[in-house]
């Protein structure tokens, strides 16, 4: 009992500095459905900053392994699934991250992005920036 109640109490900070991080996997939402459509990894990649790539595709009317077909170069017609669509986030103050690009696989098209942890660590304000009109999306921590 004793021995459950300290991994316990020792465990508490790594989940407190989980929170504190974009590092995990997110569900995406869908705009227009509002259903989950797919798994994004984002991970601290080797340079130090944070990057993101699909690990699961839930919801696609192109099929379960579908193609960036609308990508351009190297990245035309390699399977989404794996693909890293977010890199080079760099920390912004608390909670924070920005200076990065995010890749919209069904248009192909790559914008600006930033991230920024809400309620707690539990969803990610993710936006992708044109000048200065950005749009965000709400991912939802797995």
């Amino acid at each position: 009992m004793r021995a459950a109640i300290l991994i316990a109490m020792l465990s508490l900070p790594l989940l407190a500095q989980a929170q504190d991080s974009p590092v995990g996997r997110w569900k995406t939402i869908d705009d227009a459905t509002g259903k989950v459509k797919s798994v994004v990894e984002i991970y601290q990649a080797r340079d130090g900053n944070h990057a993101g790539r699909v690990v699961d595709i839930l919801d696609t009317k192109d099929g379960p392994n579908p193609a960036c077909d609308k990508c351009k170069g190297a990245l035309q017609g390699k399977p989404i699934k794996g693909m890293t669509i977010l890199w080079g986030l760099k920390p912004d103050g608390k909670g924070k991250w920005s200076g990065g690009h995010v890749l919209d696989p069904e248009n192909g098209k790559t914008y600006k992005s930033r991230l920024e942890l809400l309620d707690g660590g539990g969803k990610l304000g993710m936006s992708g920036c044109v000048a200065f009109f950005c749009r965000q999306q709400v991912w939802i921590r797995q």
